[in-house]
């Protein structure tokens, strides 16, 4: 079994995306960036769309990982989904 590969791209409309090299589907995420920040970033769109997906994957990795310490443990209910402001 292969791992699959994985692709960054901007479509037409200016989306950022992320899909699997392999697939036509619907793109695994999609990152829209307002105009207003899109003039404070100029060029480093790629930079910046790339630093949050490979910051989603760790937490992703992260979160997986803890599921896979517990398991078989009774479920922590003292989690409580932080507040952004």
């Amino acid at each position: 079994m292969s791992t699959p590969l994985y692709e960054i791209i901007e479509l037409a409309n200016g989306d950022v995306v992320l899909q699997r090299v392999d697939d036509d589907g619907a793109p695994l995420l999609s990152i829209r960036f307002s105009p207003e920040t899109l003039s404070f970033m100029q060029e480093g769109k790629f930079d910046v769309a790339k630093a949050m997906i490979e910051a989603g994957m760790e937490a992703a990795g992260d979160l997986a990982d803890a599921a896979v310490d517990s398991f078989g443990e009774e479920p922590d209910n003292s989690y409580h989904k932080p507040t952004l402001h």
